[in-house]
């Protein structure tokens, strides 16, 4: 028997998946909370594959859910026997009906533009045990080769001292207001369970500029100043020289006296 909150959450969930129609504000609510709860299972399950965001795309015939990851092999599974198990739950979890979700795996190109990675693989080096320093600056090191504009990393909590503390280690350049900051910071946080405590981790990448849109935003920042080319500079056009001897030759103005031309 169903019990009350089980009851509530299967009703809602089964109310989500019809078609009834429901206000602008209902259904932005219903995809925030299904991306957030999708995420975060997400982040769960594929936090050793790399997992780098989800996106989800509705049509009216099916729902379309991309997972990227930097190993989408592993993602997919043998003979993609993961992925199917990976829909078949968030079809039962969202109360979808029978082959209206499909999930892909998208790889990511460049991983270490991805702050979800780079806060991953940070999180594994701390609970391999090595020194918080060290482990930042390896990965801002290989943030700032990639390709990045700038790196902020942020650990918070006790780290081999028995008082907690914060340690902010950056480089590069940052943006934090605006909407660039919307467009070009990508962020991640992590929580690490270490043996004297739970680290914080925050992680902030600022993305370069793409106009192919595969490493960065392709709307390019609004201080930009473009210096073109100079045009080719084209020979001034000199009146010939026979047309100014006539104008000297020409005869004296109409009822006046001769003009004179020496001092």
């Amino acid at each position: 028997v169903l019990g009350r909150d089980e009851r509530s959450s299967s009703s809602a969930l089964s109310r989500m998946a019809t078609t009834k129609p429901i206000s602008k504000k209902r259904k932005f609510v219903q995809d925030g909370v299904m991306y957030a709860e999708l995420n975060e299972m997400l982040m769960a399950e594929l936090a050793e594959d790399g997992y780098s965001g989800v996106e989800i795309r509705k049509t009216p015939m099916r729902t379309e859910i991309i997972i990227r990851a930097t190993r989408t092999r592993e993602v997919l599974g043998e003979k993609g026997q993961r992925i199917r198990e990976l829909t078949s739950a968030v079809q039962k979890r969202f109360g979808f009906p029978e082959g209206n979700v499909e999930m892909f795996a998208e790889r990511v190109h460049n991983r270490g533009l991805s702050a979800m990675a780079q806060a991953e693989s940070l999180k594994f080096k701390l609970l391999g045990g090595l020194q918080v320093r060290r482990a930042c600056y390896g990965v801002i090191r290989f943030v700032m080769e990639s390709g990045a504009q700038g790196v902020e990393v942020i650990v918070s909590g006790k780290a081999r001292v028995q008082r907690a503390k914060s340690m902010k280690f950056k480089q590069g350049f940052l943006i934090t207001t605006g909407r660039p900051a919307q467009l070009y910071i990508d962020k991640a946080t992590r929580h690490v369970m270490m043996k004297q405590g739970v680290l914080g981790i925050r992680l902030k990448i600022m993305l370069p500029h793409d106009a192919e849109g595969k490493n960065g935003p392709r709307i390019p920042m609004p201080d930009t100043v473009t210096v073109l080319d100079p045009k080719e500079d084209k020979p001034m056009i000199q009146a010939p020289q026979k047309g100014d001897e006539k104008a000297y030759q020409a005869g004296p103005p109409m009822g006046g006296r001769p003009m004179q031309t020496g001092f």
